[in-house]
């Protein structure tokens, strides 16, 4: 009797396996080098934000030009994201990934040599370039350096993780940075990890196929220009007005060019966008919530950091530290998303994780001048980090189920252009609804409108998971990404 109930007829499908698949070192290496240029890359975005007093005493920028600084990389690096997916879809995604990191690093190096306003902007914009190349191909590569399916949701759980906790990593980063050495430490920082990256990259990442075909001129420019002309109309929208003439004008040349796109790809044999990745309603509802968690966040990173050094008196080491409870929340969270994917599914998690950070951002919106930084900021802090911790995973996983290899480039780019999106979309937004309640000498009139509009935000991508997140219960495999597939539907 105890002969049947050995584990060989029941131990192999719940203890833990006693090998490794084949190659697990190189890929796990592969993995973590891809992830580290994913981090660079994310860094930038906000490692030079608490320099930026800094930046402005040495090189005398003006207050009208410094947020050129941020808004240059920003600019370029969302309005080349779905040129650099199809870049590496075509030539290869180690060698677009290699070509838009070996730039980068170029460019951070450039950056900390400026001398001039002109320079460094034309930098910032050089580094949003590579990283546009990069980018698009990291989501590809971990996907095919991963042995396995437990593996590949590791990995992704590893890049919400770095993509999202990224951003205030880069503010304590740039912190400790700036106050123990100077501005340019957060620009050359990029050039020694680059270098790394570059050197260990083609020894543990495989490179994958090219996709054969055509090259859709048409799509790609109007795709670039389009992306860029909207991002652009959003980054000025608070300076200039919603109504004014700039911002009107670069959306209506942005849409047209986007519908000019939308024609193209119906009609070319090769087309940019495969026009089934935006049939998908799933995958459009999870860009949809990306977009908005994104946007929620931004008022974090704009609000926040000048709240406790405005109000609280933080310097730009501590401003960098307060963020913590953020940055902890996700990577915690990210031990976890693995575990729940598989057993609740992907939207249970986004509703929890929307409504949680809607709640966070609720309780964010009462923060006054006598507050203080324990009993006002850190725990709607750590909700927010916690609540977008456990929803970019699934996230992931829904917009890149289904894909078929050759398209997972664009794929990733059509992700991270709208995260870019989200980004601009949120700090127009939250800038906008900020201004409408500022007092002039005072910081924390506006706020609360602010946070509310973070909130709302949230509270925005629970219902669109709510309603078009449904399960898919009879959905046959067929693409290269089947396996998630699989076990997202089941989930589900």
């Amino acid at each position: 009797m105890s002969s049947t109930t050995s584990p060989r007829t029941q131990g192999p499908r719940r203890e833990l396996p006693v090998e490794l698949p084949p190659q697990a070192g190189r890929a796990a290496a592969g993995i973590a080098i891809v992830l580290v240029a994913q981090l660079m890359i994310v860094l930038d975005a906000t490692v030079v934000n608490v320099a930026l007093p800094r930046i402005d005493a040495d090189l005398t920028f003006g207050p009208a030009s410094l947020s050129w600084v941020l808004n240059a990389y920003t600019l370029a690096f969302g309005g080349l994201l779905l040129l650099g997916g199809r870049l590496g879809d075509v030539f290869g995604r180690r060698r677009a990934f290699a070509v838009g990191l070996a730039v980068f690093t170029v460019a951070s190096a450039l950056g900390g040599l400026a001398q001039t306003p002109g320079q460094l902007v034309a930098t910032r914009a050089l580094q949003g370039v590579g990283a546009a190349l990069a980018a698009p191909s990291v989501l590809a590569l971990l996907t095919t350096s991963a042995p396995d399916e437990a593996a590949r949701n590791r990995a992704f759980a590893l890049f919400g993780a770095v993509s999202s906790g990224g951003a205030s990593i880069g503010l304590i980063l740039g912190g400790l940075l700036t106050d123990v050495g100077s501005w340019r430490w957060t620009l050359f920082i990029n050039v020694p990890l680059g270098l790394a990256v570059l050197l260990l990259v083609g020894r543990f990442v495989d490179e994958t196929p090219r996709r054969p075909g055509r090259f859709d001129l048409v799509g790609a420019a109007s795709a670039t220009v389009g992306a860029v002309s909207i991002v652009w109309a959003l980054i000025g929208a608070p300076e200039h007005g919603w109504g004014s003439a700039r911002t009107v004008g670069g959306f209506v040349v942005g849409a047209a060019l986007l519908a000019l796109l939308a024609r193209t790809e119906s009609r070319h044999p090769h087309p940019m966008v495969q026009p089934h990745l935006v049939r998908d309603r799933r995958r459009i509802g999870a860009l949809a919530a990306m977009a908005l968690v994104i946007g929620a966040n931004l008022s974090m990173f704009f609000l926040v950091v000048q709240y406790v050094q405005t109000v609280l008196g933080f310097g730009p080491l501590a401003s960098g530290f307060a963020f913590l409870p953020f940055s902890l929340g996700i990577f915690a969270m990210s031990r976890l998303t693995p575990w729940l994917i598989a057993r609740v599914g992907p939207r249970a998690m986004l509703m929890t994780g929307t409504a949680a950070l809607a709640v966070g951002y609720a309780w964010l919106s009462g923060v006054g001048v006598g507050d203080t930084y324990l009993g006002a900021v850190f725990g709607p802090m750590l909700i927010a980090g916690l609540a977008t911790g456990l929803v970019f995973m699934p996230i992931t996983v829904t917009v890149l189920s289904g894909v078929e290899h050759e398209h997972a480039g664009s794929a990733s780019g059509l992700l991270q252009t709208t995260q870019q999106l989200g980004s601009a979309v949120g700090v127009a937004v939250i800038v906008s609804v900020y201004a409408a309640g500022a007092v002039p000498g005072e910081f924390v009139p506006g706020l609360q409108a602010a946070f509310l509009t973070s909130s709302g935000f949230a509270a925005l991508a629970l219902v669109v998971v709510a309603t078009v997140l449904r399960a898919r219960r009879t959905e046959p495999a067929t693409s290269a990404l089947d396996p998630e597939a699989e076990v997202v539907a089941e989930a589900a």
